[in-house]
């Protein structure tokens, strides 16, 4: 067993823990704006990429680099990869939330706060976690379980923040 390989299993119950919570949180989700259809204003179409698909993209980046970091015979290069390349894809696309690239126009300016500058940040840690890794592993892989209970509690909150959104309206009226 490589260095490597002995270090990310010693973290494979955390990766699996916050693989699970973020699984689980996205079933959840689910859940709340199913049963928050009958609540839907007109025009809350369009909040759904704005503020539910980042949301959802967050839990999923945590699912899925759990997922990746937990794949048995890693290598220092292969766990770098995997890592890096889940931080650059967040870059990107929070990044684009970030700039506006993407032509969003968030109903708040300061919603770009938890739904683009916290989740950059987050992902920013991935990065520097798997270049880590090449060099100081331990510090690496710490970094990148920083990273993922970032983005795992900007989801929550996000969750929470779009629960509260549509349990505070009335129902619509039917007829």
């Amino acid at each position: 067993m490589n260095e490597i390989e002995s270090l990310v299993e010693r973290w494979s119950n955390f990766y699996l823990l916050t693989s699970a919570a973020a699984a689980t949180l996205i079933g959840l989700l689910f859940v709340v704006i199913t049963l928050g259809a009958e609540r839907r204003r007109q025009g809350d179409a369009a909040k759904i990429p704005l503020y539910l698909t980042p949301t959802v993209i967050y839990f999923a980046h945590v699912l899925f680099l759990g997922a990746l970091l937990t794949f048995p015979n890693h290598t220092r290069i292969t766990a770098t990869l995997c890592v890096c390349l889940a931080g650059v894809v967040g870059l990107l696309y929070s990044g684009t939330t970030l700039i506006g690239g993407d032509k969003k126009s968030f109903v708040e300016p300061r919603d770009r706060i938890p739904y683009a500058i916290f989740p950059f940040g987050a992902y920013g840690l991935f990065v520097l976690g798997g270049v880590l890794l090449l060099h100081n592993p331990q510090t690496g892989l710490t970094l990148v379980a920083v990273g993922m209970l970032s983005l795992l509690a900007i989801a929550i909150r996000n969750s929470w923040a779009i629960a509260i959104d549509i349990v505070s309206r009335p129902p619509r009226a039917t007829g």
